[in-house]
């Protein structure tokens, strides 16, 4: 049976195992100020999405792909505004992705930045998507066609996501004094007109969404600062790491203070003994990996010297300190107190300011 890339369901041990896409939270743009400036309400929007508040304060936490498409797409509702995706990105611009961003605005030509957004989107960004690069031949003047694609099967705000990565894709064409000659989606969109009013430039319906723009200005130098060194961050969880992407949605629960394997579980679609079931297949279980999310998070905010420890506890889903520190004293042979201690004691030897601390 040939499994096609669309449905991206991977034949694993004899069997169809659904990959995981994530992205981190801050490309979806400024999504929560744009609701609130536009009067609709940002918690209905994050309620709908099945998605925590916190993390608005959150823009490195990996969501799930399908999670991101969903909350745009109910932003967009709440406020009846089919542009808004493209909006976002577009306040936000190449520079709103964080390092990623700004290693493709730092690129010394423009195919340079689009070979970094190409190669190091799945890696650092955003997984279970494609970008590519290609130019048109036997016409002139030939074309430059930078396409996006969605691997993940998420069936809510396909379209929302790609008008999203076109804003991004545009602020980078911009740096790089291009504008697109035109732009391809695979569905017509609504709201046609305010799109190409937007994008300045007319909205086709094509194979892929895509950026058309002349091949020649691939070329064109950076006319800020250059970072000719490319080098690339692993941050991004391979989308058939099962047990990485629970680890990540462990992370998130977090925020919500629910990092429970019902809720876990809930948000992928698999039932508790299901979930269990396939972690263990991964040579993992829910209960290790919670505690090691758990331990990581508790010792970062224990090397800040300064979080008082039962909000720590609170943070971390605890119901009280005691619960915590006995928790903590059984994972590390040492109470929360004598760890914090320990490691302020360890940054002073060192002249490292505690984590949270500024020098």
């Amino acid at each position: 049976m040939e499994v096609s890339r669309e449905t991206h369901f991977l034949l694993e041990q004899g069997r169809f195992v659904a990959a995981l896409g994530f992205t981190k939270a801050r490309s979806m743009g400024p999504v929560a100020e744009a609701v609130e400036r536009a009067g609709g309400s940002v918690a209905r929007v994050f309620r709908k999405a099945e998605l925590p508040l916190r993390l608005i304060e959150a823009p490195e936490q990996l969501i799930l792909l399908r999670d991101q498409l969903a909350l745009v797409e109910h932003a967009a509702r709440e406020l009846d505004d089919e542009a808004l995706p493209l909006r976002l990105s577009m306040q936000a611009g190449i520079e709103g992705l964080g390092f990623f961003g700004r290693r493709v605005r730092t690129a010394p030509t423009l195919e340079n930045a689009i070979e970094r957004c190409n190669f190091g989107i799945q890696s650092m960004l955003q997984s279970m998507t494609h970008m590519d690069l290609t130019q048109t031949k036997g016409r002139a003047p030939r074309l430059a066609i930078w396409t996006y694609e969605i691997l993940d099967d998420a069936p809510v705000g396909r379209q929302k996501n790609e008008l999203l990565a076109f804003g991004y894709m545009i602020s980078a064409l911009k740096h790089f004094r291009v504008g697109a000659l035109r732009v391809t989606l695979p569905q017509r969109p609504l709201a046609r007109a305010v799109l190409e009013d937007i994008l300045g430039c007319e909205i086709a319906v094509g194979e892929k969404a895509a950026l058309i723009f002349p091949a020649e200005r691939l070329s064109n130098a950076n006319p800020a600062c250059v970072d000719p060194v490319d080098t690339r961050g692993e941050d991004m969880p391979s989308p058939t790491d099962f047990a990485a992407g629970v680890e990540r949605l462990v992370e998130l629960a977090l925020l919500e203070r629910r990092p429970t394997i019902d809720h876990v579980g809930r948000r992928l679609g698999f039932s508790a003994r299901s979930l269990q079931r396939r972690l263990a297949e991964a040579g993992d279980s829910f209960d290790v990996i919670r505690r090691r999310v758990v331990l990581a998070k508790a010792r970062t905010r224990l090397r800040d010297g300064a979080t008082p420890i039962t909000q720590i506890a609170y943070e971390l889903g605890y119901s009280d300190a005691a619960h915590f520190s006995r928790a903590f004293a059984a994972w590390t042979g040492e109470s929360p107190r004598a760890w914090r201690r320990a490691a302020v004691a360890r940054a002073c030897e060192t002249g490292l300011p505690p984590l949270g601390r500024r020098p």
